[in-house]
């Protein structure tokens, strides 16, 4: 038996677990970015109302299908347009950025809508090597420091007792914001155990390292001021509709954006097609296939069950679910029959 297990007398359900959304603000062929972000606030206002836990946003850069890259100023934009569901960063790509700019501008969103805002905080550059140098990344900042950014980051919020820290981040120094580490391998994993902190894996695209790294991260868990014992939130794509088919026909639209991830392309989130026959090859359909193979895909039922083998199987303490679905509309009736499907409107 695993540390893990020893956590819970009984084993969670899906019912037992918060549900949240992880929202890349897409862009659709022929739309624009002010459309993609009033529909992510659209979005937002709908979740709050059916019962999603918290909305996070985030960041990716030259990219032509992602509104989000300012993530800050987005999170600004939906936790201004709700009234109670947590918002955060899904995540802040933290070596982009000074660790005193996010502690001010998380300690800006805090003051401006206290206790609902999370910090998010992955590693990686959220772009590619061109743009990274033009986010001012040194050629040397390969995530390796994230540890120092992430302890300098937390000094800003509560600096330790004594201290006497010459810069200090106003508004940000004294408020509670809870950070996660967001990750797809086992750094993060074991640094979010080690730290006591809670964890979200990015297995909606990158499922293969999952279990090993939910399984570092609970082994290594040491108990915090944040947390007593683990919690770990998975990351799972949902695509739903009143029929297996029709939502099948909907997910073309994720299977065209990660094939042309592999293809080394980028662009805006295509529109549905009835056959990806035409547009992938054998090898291709199982590279897409696996990297979303941590996707719940269709009717009410269908989703809930596939939902429920994904809990089971992980011990999830919370599902982030991602939707790249082209048409606004089908979108939040996705979002909408998801939460009656597992309950928690």
């Amino acid at each position: 038996m695993t540390e893990s297990n020893l956590h819970h007398t009984a084993p969670k359900t899906l019912q037992d677990i918060p549900i949240s959304i992880l929202d890349l603000a897409p862009i659709t062929a022929g739309s624009t970015a002010a459309q993609s972000l009033k529909n992510t606030l659209d979005l937002a206002q709908h979740a709050e109302k059916w019962g999603y836990n918290r909305y996070w946003l985030a960041e990716h850069h030259n990219m032509p299908g992602i509104a989000s890259s300012a993530t800050s100023v987005v999170i600004g934009h939906v936790a201004g347009g709700t009234s109670k569901i947590r918002v955060g960063s899904g995540g802040i790509m933290l070596p982009n950025h000074a660790p005193l700019v996010i502690a001010e501008q998380f300690g800006t969103l805090e003051s401006l809508y206290p206790g609902r805002i999370d910090l998010g905080l992955g590693r990686a550059p959220g772009s590619d090597q061109l743009t990274s140098r033009a986010l001012r990344r040194g050629p040397g900042s390969d995530g390796q420091d994230f540890p120092d950014r992430l302890g300098e980051l937390r000094n800003y919020f509560q600096p330790t007792s004594g201290s006497s820290m010459r810069i200090r981040a106003i508004p940000g120094e004294g408020l509670h914001i809870p950070i996660w580490l967001l990750g797809s391998s086992g750094f993060s994993a074991q640094l979010a155990g080690q730290l006591g902190l809670p964890f979200s894996f990015a297995s909606h695209f990158a499922p293969d390292y999952l279990m090993p790294a939910l399984d570092l991260y609970r082994t290594s868990f040491h108990p915090s001021a944040e947390l007593s014992k683990p919690y770990a939130m998975i990351g799972v794509n949902v695509i739903c509709a009143d029929t297996d088919e029709e939502a099948q026909r909907l997910a073309t639209s994720a299977y065209q954006q990660f094939l042309n991830i592999i293809r080394g392309r980028t662009g805006q989130l295509s529109p549905p097609v009835d056959s990806m026959d035409e547009l992938w090859n054998l090898q291709e359909q199982a590279i897409v296939k696996r990297q979303l193979s941590f996707s719940a895909i269709g009717s009410p039922a269908t989703v809930r069950a596939q939902l429920e083998q994904f809990q089971q199987s992980t011990d999830a303490d919370e599902i982030i679910v991602a939707a790249a679905i082209y048409d606004h509309q089908a979108r939040l009736r996705s979002y909408e029959l998801l939460a009656d499907a597992v309950g928690i409107q």
